[in-house]
């Protein structure tokens, strides 16, 4: 059974960090490409950011670029989401999904092209 879980959410207050975990089991995660999503409530998912399966490639949405690093474990069966400068905005609960390709191909990750997800971790920033 081809699973994901995602691991590492929690409250935090503004401008503190958290480090997400994405981990697979069933299949080798460093064969896929992974992204990242989130939902906030009452608004649509989006995607945060992406990693190729050999890790030479990255993608981020605008509205994290700069704070947000995503990242592979030397394990090859994990991957990170480092959230750093967190603002109440980034609250939301976050997801991991992998793909079966390579290759990011879009410069923010769309739904539609990945087949794994998991059940997601809640992020809150908050004072």
């Amino acid at each position: 059974q081809l699973q994901l879980v995602e691991s590492g959410g929690g409250l935090v207050q503004p401008g503190g960090s958290l480090r997400l975990s994405c981990t697979a089991s069933g299949f080798t995660l460093g064969d896929y490409a992974v992204g990242w999503f989130r939902q906030a409530p009452g608004k649509e998912r989006e995607g945060v950011s992406c990693i190729s399966a050999s890790g030479a490639d990255t993608k981020y949405a605008d509205s994290v670029w700069g704070r947000f690093t995503i990242s592979r474990g030397n394990d090859r069966n994990t991957v990170y989401l480092h959230l750093n400068l967190l603002e109440p905005d980034d609250t939301a609960v976050y997801y991991c999904a992998a793909k079966a390709f390579r290759l990011c191909v879009s410069s923010t990750p769309k739904e539609f092209e990945y087949e794994y997800w998991g059940q997601g971790t809640q992020v809150t920033v908050s004072s």
